[in-house]
C-alpha cells in the first residue's frame, strides 16, 4: 500500500473533544475507522478525498516520508499507572510538549527511563529524563548515523524546543560527532545546561500488560486495544462524549497501536464496563498479542502474526515480558522490541521455480531493546521453522531473566568499598566529577579541579570555585 495519511498527535496526547473532531472528519472523507501509528500518530487506513481537505481547517493531512515532517513520541502515557521519575508528573510532560510549535523534521522522543511502554531511543533526538529535576540526557541518532551518541550536556526542560531546531539547522553541516553537534549547537543557543554527573541508567522492567480496566489511586485508567488496528468511528465518538461528561481531559496513545483512558471515576466504572460491553469491545487481549509491534497496514506482517500467536496459544507458551516485532528488508526503522522476525528479499527468479521467503531472527541483548545491542540468533530459516525458534528463545529468555539483574547487583555490592572524590557546590549541590569534567565550559573529562582556572564558576547557579567543597561518595 502507499503511503497512507497521518496526522500528528503530539506527544501522543489529545483531548476528547479533538479525537471527537477527528472522527467526524474521517467520516467526511468517507471512512468508517480509524488506526494508530507506532510513533503515537493517527493513521488514515484507507484512501482518502484529498479535494475535501479544506473542510477540516484544524487537522493537517501528512505523509511522513513526502512531507519530511514527524511526531513527538512521549511517555506521558505512562505517567502515574506505570513506574516514573518523581518529578516528571502529566502536567510537566504537557508543559514541555506545548514547547515545540514548529514542524519537526525529526523524530523526537521525550521519555522516562523509568518506565517500559514507550521506547527511549527510536528517535532521531532522544530526551530522557535524569534524577535532576527538569534536566534531561539527550541521545542523538541523525538520519545518516549508525550508532545513538550522548549529548555531553544534560538538558533543561524550556531549553529542548531551541535545542531540537538549532539540531535541525545544523544537518546540513552534516556532523559527524556528538562533540560537532554540541560545538554548532552551543555556537547557536544559549541553553541553561547543566553538566553531567553520572550516566543515564535505565532499570529493567518487563513489558507491562496495558489492556482492560485498572485501579490507580482514587481512580481508574482504562486501555484498549483492538487486533486489526481499525478502531470504529461510531464507538470512538460515543467514547469521546463519555469522556466529557466524567470531565477526562486527556486521551494517550501508545506506540503499540492501543490507546489509554486514565482518570475514570470510580462512581462510572459500572458505566464504563456496561458502555465497552454494548459495543462488545473485548478487554481481555492475551499478552501473546499486545506485545507485537508490527508495519502499518501490512496484511502480511498481520497474517505472520496471527500465525505465530497460535502456535504460542496451542503451545502454551509465555511471553509474559517480552515484545516481538516483524521488520522487512526495506525497513529503515529502528527495532524496538526484545525479538525480531526479519523478512529477507526474495533473488530473482529463475524459471517456474518458487522460492518461499525465508526470515532472519534476532533478539536484543538481555533481551532489553534499550540496549539497542541485536544479537543475530538464526538466519534465512522458513516460516514453518518460526514457532519452535521463537519458543526457544522465550525459554532462553526466562531461563536467563533475572541473572544479569544478579550479576549487576553482586557487581554493585563489589563496588560499594570503592569510593570516588568529587567536589559539590555549597550552594546548589552540583557535582564536579573529574572524570567527566565539565563540557558546558570545555573543560575536558579528567580535569583535576586544581587544575581549573579560579575563575571557573558553578555551571548551574554560577557560585565561585571557592563554593565547592569535597566529598567522598560511595560508589
Amino acid at each position: 500500500m502507499k503511503e497512507p495519511y497521518r496526522l500528528r498527535i503530539n506527544g501522543g496526547v489529545l483531548s476528547p473533544g479533538e479525537l471527537k473532531y477527528i472522527c467526524e472528519a474521517a467520516e467526511g472523507l468517507g471512512l468508517d475507522a480509524i488506526s494508530f501509528g507506532s510513533r503515537q500518530d493517527i493513521i488514515f487506513p484507507e484512501k482518502i478525498d484529498k479535494s475535501k481537505f479544506d473542510e477540516f481547517s484544524k487537522i493537517q493531512f501528512i505523509k511522513p516520508k513526502r512531507d519530511g515532517i514527524e511526531n513527538i513520541v512521549s511517555s506521558y502515557v505512562s505517567a502515574d499507572i506505570l513506574p516514573s521519575t518523581s518529578w516528571l508528573t502529566s502536567d510537566r510532560y504537557l508543559y514541555v510538549i506545548e514547547q515545540f510549535k514548529h514542524k519537526l523534521k525529526l523524530r523526537l522522543n521525550i521519555t522516562d527511563p523509568k518506565q517500559r511502554l514507550v521506547p527511549l531511543f527510536t528517535g532521531n533526538i532522544n530526551f530522557i529524563a535524569s534524577e535532576h529535576e527538569d534536566y534531561w540526557y539527550l541521545y542523538v541518532r541523525l538520519p545518516e548515523w549508525k550508532k545513538t551518541q550522548m549529548y555531553p550536556a544534560l538538558i533543561y526542560s524550556w531549553d529542548m524546543d531551541k535545542i531540537e531546531l538549532a539540531i535541525e539547522n545544523i544537518l546540513q553541516e552534516e556532523p559527524e560527532t556528538i562533540e560537532t553537534v554540541f560545538e554548532l549547537v552551543s555556537d547557536a543557543v544559549d541553553t541553561n545546561n547543566r553538566t553531567v554527573d553520572k550516566p543515564l541508567e535505565v532499570p529493567f522492567y518487563p513489558f507491562p500488560y496495558y489492556e482492560g480496566m485498572n485501579r490507580f489511586g482514587d481512580k481508574y485508567w482504562l486501555g484498549l486495544y483492538w487486533r486489526n488496528n481499525r478502531y470504529d468511528l461510531s464507538f470512538l465518538k460515543a467514547m469521546c462524549d463519555l469522556c466529557a461528561e466524567n470531565k477526562i481531559g486527556k486521551i494517550s496513545i501508545t506506540p503499540w497501536k492501543s490507546f489509554i483512558v486514565k482518570g475514570i471515576p470510580i462512581s462510572f466504572k459500572l458505566q464504563w464496563e456496561k458502555f465497552l460491553g454494548s459495543f462488545g469491545i473485548n478487554v481481555r487481549h492475551s499478552m501473546l498479542e499486545l506485545n507485537w509491534h508490527l508495519p502499518v497496514n501490512d496484511k502480511e506482517a498481520l497474517n505472520l502474526k496471527k500465525y505465530l500467536v497460535t502456535n504460542f496459544d496451542q503451545n502454551d507458551i509465555s511471553t509474559y515480558g517480552l515484545t516481538f516485532g516483524i521488520a522487512n528488508y526495506e525497513s529503515k526503522s529502528y527495532y524496538f522490541t526484545s525479538v525480531v522476525i526479519e523478512k529477507n528479499k526474495q533473488p530473482e527468479l529463475l524459471g517456474d521455480f518458487v522460492i518461499r521467503d525465508t526470515y532472519n531472527l534476532l533478539y536484543a541483548k538481555d533481551f532489553d531493546p534499550n540496549t539497542r545491542e541485536y544479537i543475530m540468533h538464526v538466519q534465512d530459516v522458513d516460516k514453518v521453522e518460526l514457532p519452535g525458534l521463537l519458543m526457544e528463545l522465550s525459554k532462553l529468555y526466562f531461563e536467563q531473566l533475572g541473572t544479569e539483574r544478579e550479576e549487576v547487583r553482586l557487581s554493585e555490592i563489589k563496588k560499594e568499598s570503592i569510593e570516588e572524590e568529587v567536589y559539590q557546590c555549597t550552594d546548589c549541590l552540583t557535582v564536579y566529577n573529574e572524570k567527566y569534567g565539565d563540557i558546558t565550559q570545555n573543560i575536558a573529562p579528567n580535569s583535576s579541579f586544581e587544575s581549573l582556572l579560579e575563575t571557573y564558576e558553578c555551571s548551574l547557579c554560577e557560585a565561585p570555585k571557592s563554593s565547592f567543597k569535597k566529598k567522598v561518595l560511595v560508589k
